[in-house]
């Protein structure tokens, strides 16, 4: 590992070195943001923050002065707003004005056949919010345009596979780590862009065998944790595989040097999945109410009549989220033991509402059903819990965690993106009911099909992701790696559901025998 890390030291070094002599020109030019535009595509953008963080203010300040576009071309403007957008900066519509003008039959007419254009525009539409109409017309007619195209070009080369897979997987729902990167975008009229790319894909892969390393050293640390554990002896859960757990912090967390906290958000992960299947399969409605009691006083008083794993599990979640909180008070100087501690009673009565609806066989409402089961996703947990683990020192202020505390839309977008991907792609039990929002909301619209129930859930998901979009645009106390860490975890959602073909998936499939091979030489 250490030639790897010689190499990846004196790569970075050379590309770092051009890009700045770049970024300094003035104008800058455009080839800055081709290189942007790869650097994030191939996942390098930690190594590059501060040339990313300039290039995109200067741009950001051109645009704030409402300087005219009209002569530049449709993919130069289309990269520009999605690049800004996708790093936090807020860009009006209105850069695509001279292309709005006039009507849809002369749009086609002038832009048909620009591919590299349209799949710039429809990449860039992604990144609407609410109330951005014009822009979702744009994002539907670019998408008609390139399917359009497609049947007229059959033949399956790159140009053709590449347009089929960005319809299929835009890039803003997509975690770069795991796209395919055989399916490029490319310009041989750019002899600099060939550079750039054979540059950083060379990076790329030096950075990925030193991450499938690491990944590989703390899947083993995860395992013997939890071989350690006295949950693990419990015969319920003696089966159980850490994997999964790790898999979330592992997409999530994509800087290298996050070892230590991808193994430590595992830990309340582990507990999140062993709490559910607690609820789901081990426990009366009794017993769940005297566990859930003991959660919300925060004391083992009173478990007495609860079975043994129960009473272990308790124990372990009160010992491993006192022990995280000792360690984020070291490390920050302020203990979050307060606000961990709320994450889970509203976890654990969250959950207890389910089991009270699942005893009664009574359907709540949807919109009851939805706003509980946005909460018992336990993805306010593990948000919250990652918030404390990235080292953002002066991120971790009363005023942070207060917002944390009210279930701040940024986690609630991204638990309800969850729960309605879920709900809506989930495995059905065998009597065809399941308890989901699509259950709840079909018996309460008796006159509504399967199929209108469904395409009313997929409208709620892209409206989540419209609302996601404005928090990363909206200027609040979050660090930038926060809302990163909160989009990837919006992005993993897909992937750990297996919901559709998805060429990432069968990438994270192979990261996932890799660990486990690693696991059965290891453990």
């Amino acid at each position: 590992m250490d030639n790897i890390g010689i190499k990846q030291a004196l790569l970075l070094e050379e590309v770092k070195h051009v890009f700045k002599k770049l970024i300094s020109e003035d104008p800058i030019p455009m080839e800055c943001f081709y290189v942007v535009d790869i650097i994030l595509r191939l996942g390098l953008e930690h190594h590059f923050e501060e040339e990313i963080k300039t290039t995109l203010q200067k741009q950001h300040l051109i645009f704030s002065n409402h300087v005219s576009y009209s002569d530049n071309k449709l993919y130069e403007v289309a990269l520009l707003f999605r690049l800004l957008r996708q790093r936090g900066h807020y860009v009006q519509t209105d850069i695509f004005d001279s292309w709005l003008k006039g009507n849809r039959a002369k749009f086609r007419e002038n832009n048909g056949e620009d591919v590299k254009g349209l799949i710039a525009l429809y990449e860039a539409t992604q990144l609407c919010i609410e109330g951005e109409d014009s822009l979702d017309d744009l994002g539907y007619l670019s998408c008609q345009l390139l399917q359009a195209w497609l049947t007229r070009h059959t033949d399956q080369d790159h140009e053709a596979i590449y347009v089929a897979n960005t319809l299929q997987h835009p890039l803003h729902y997509c975690l770069s780590r795991f796209r395919d990167r055989s399916i490029f975008p490319s310009d041989p009229k750019n002899i600099n862009n060939e550079y750039w790319t054979t540059c950083l894909e060379e990076l790329a892969e030096i950075d990925s065998c030193i991450v499938r390393f690491m990944n590989q050293n703390e899947i083993i640390q995860v395992y013997k944790w939890w071989k350690d554990l006295g949950i693990a002896k419990e015969v319920q859960f003696a089966r159980y595989q850490p994997l999964k757990w790790y898999m979330w912090p592992m997409a999530c967390f994509t800087d290298a040097r996050f070892s230590d906290q991808r193994i430590e958000l595992t830990k309340p992960i582990s507990l999140i999945y062993i709490i559910d299947d607690i609820f789901d399969v081990h426990g009366t409605l009794d017993q769940l109410t005297l566990f859930t009691n003991a959660v919300n006083r925060w004391e083992l008083a009173g478990t007495e009549q609860l079975p043994n794993f129960m009473v272990v599990c308790l124990t372990t979640l009160y010992d491993i989220t006192n022990d995280f909180a000792q360690k984020i008070y070291e490390r920050h100087g302020l203990n979050p033991i307060d606000t961990l501690k709320k994450s889970w009673v509203r976890l654990l009565n969250a959950f207890l509402e389910e089991a009270h609806w699942l005893n009664s066989g009574q359907l709540p409402k949807a919109e009851e059903y939805l706003n509980n089961g946005i909460v018992s996703t336990g993805v306010h947990v593990v948000l919250i819990h990652a918030f404390f683990l990235l080292d953002e020192n002066e991120s971790i202020t009363k005023e942070t965690i207060a917002i944390l505390d009210g279930f701040p839309n940024i986690i609630y977008s991204v638990a309800k993106i969850l729960r309605l991907c879920d709900d809506l792609e989930g495995t059905k039990s065998d009597d065809g009911i399941d308890g989901s929002y699509l259950d709840c909301y079909m018996s309460e619209h008796q006159d509504v099909s399967a199929e209108e129930a469904q395409r009313h859930v997929a409208h709620l998901i892209s409206l989540e992701w419209k609302r996601l979009n404005r928090e990363i645009l909206t200027p609040n106390q979050f660090p930038s790696s926060f809302t990163n860490f909160c989009l990837n975890a919006a992005r993993m959602v897909p992937l750990m559901y297996n919901y559709r073909s998805n060429p990432s998936l069968s990438n994270l499939q192979e990261h996932i025998k890799m660990l486990l091979n690693a696991v059965a030489v290891h453990i």
